[in-house]
């Protein structure tokens, strides 16, 4: 996959870039957001930039809120704080994940022919062949062309909703373990019981008239149930949100772990932190492991290194790089051989990272070296509220914002 222009570099810095260029507009975000445009310059897409947390949440919400007063730019945060919603309630209830990243194997084996052709665009509705085709070649589509995507391809064409969300998770550069896995079940019918959403002929042809759409009654006219055994909800451990809080001996030698899910480490409750040394090696099983395709893989990587460059420069120590098969024995090994008495990191939310994270906790308690998660303010006031719909959560994060 070509990298396409608007997303490059994957640097804090070309976020800002683009967050400051959509700022000005940014008061028409909720009349024309449905809209599916070319070039979708109606939209912000900071989306990859917000994933990998190059530019945080909170950072962009309080940009809008400087340039415009908040009901002018309401819609736009709400945007911006669903992403944190569908990481807190995901991380309530993990088995969520767990069920979609087992189910996939199986069912892509059982339904190979159907699944290919999808893909690989080669159905008989025009605009669902255009969105495939542009999700491979650019790693990312507009969120209505998401909804309507995933729509047909679990009523219309009748696919298991885990293959589609593996199929975007394969190749979307803002691909997120919460907010991909979630919004397809939010489609389905999941997320909410029996709440489904269908895509229309007349709706596509409304706001995305630059493709072709359906012809009337090429879609499907009923949603039909989708069900699954109810999922656990469990408790957030308690984190602490800085080096401070983590009850660390006076003296202590700490290191700083950083990964793919927290790229801003100089912003935040380790920005301060006495870091020895840096550590931002790449698994290099883990792409296989995910799903992610070369587009996500190389996006991930470049922004990684970003971070890490970063971090070298605010902490004012050399980072270890590099691929390894076994991070966890990598991180234990550069622990050990910086006499490292504790390695600080962000804790990696649910999805593919976190397993490397158990992992490597082991390995450095075996070395005797204790491994601090750090969750970040915003994340530890948000989630506990993201429990049930968007909107009470929204609530609470309107005044985390200072909009309330």
């Amino acid at each position: 996959m070509t990298e396409p222009t608007v997303f490059s570099p994957p640097t804090r810095e070309a976020g800002w870039r683009r967050l400051e260029e959509f700022l000005p507009a940014a008061w028409a975000y909720a009349e024309r957001r449905n809209h599916v445009e070319p070039g979708h310059g109606n939209v912000s897409r900071l989306s990859p930039w917000l994933q990998k947390r190059l530019l945080l949440e909170e950072e962009v919400g309080a940009a809008a809120r400087a340039w415009w007063d908040t009901a002018r730019v309401e819609k736009f945060l709400q945007e911006v704080c669903w992403r944190t919603y569908w990481k807190g309630w995901l991380e309530h209830r993990p088995d969520a994940w767990e069920r979609w990243s087992a189910a996939v194997p199986g069912l892509r084996a059982e339904r190979r022919a159907d699944y290919e052709a999808a893909i690989s665009g080669a159905t008989d509705i025009a605009c669902f062949n255009a969105w495939a085709r542009e999700l491979r070649e650019t790693g990312w589509l507009h969120n209505h062309a998401r909804m309507w995507f995933a729509s047909i391809w679990i009523f219309t064409l009748r696919l298991p909703w885990e293959l589609g969300a593996a199929f975007f998770y394969e190749h979307l550069l803002d691909g997120d373990a919460a907010s991909n896995t979630l919004s397809w079940r939010w489609v389905a019918g999941l997320h909410t019981p029996g709440k489904t959403y269908l895509a229309r002929a007349d709706n596509i042809a409304r706001y995305a008239p630059g493709v072709e759409a359906p012809s009337p009654g090429r879609l499907a006219e009923e949603a039909f149930a989708i069900t699954e055994h109810p999922l656990p909800k469990i408790a957030l451990p308690p984190r602490p949100s800085g080096w401070r809080e983590a009850g660390l001996e006076v003296g202590a030698r700490l290191g700083l772990w950083l990964h793919g899910e927290d790229l801003c480490a100089e912003v935040g409750g380790l920005g301060d932190a006495p870091v020895a040394a840096l550590f931002a090696g790449w698994p290099g099983r883990l792409a296989a492991r995910a799903g992610w395709g070369p587009g996500p893989c190389a996006w991930n990587r470049a922004a990684l290194a970003d971070g890490a460059a970063r971090a070298s420069r605010r902490f004012g120590c050399a980072a270890e790089t590099g691929e390894t098969d076994d991070l966890a024995a990598a991180l234990a090994d550069w622990a050990v051989r910086e006499r490292l008495d504790a390695v600080l990191a962000h804790e990696p939310m649910q999805g593919p990272w976190r397993p490397e994270a158990r992992t490597a906790e082991d390995a450095l308690k075996k070395m005797g070296v204790r491994l601090v998660w750090i969750r970040r303010k915003w994340d530890d006031r948000l989630w506990p509220r993201a429990t049930r719909g968007f909107f009470p959560f929204w609530e609470a994060a309107k005044r985390e914002l200072g909009a309330a």
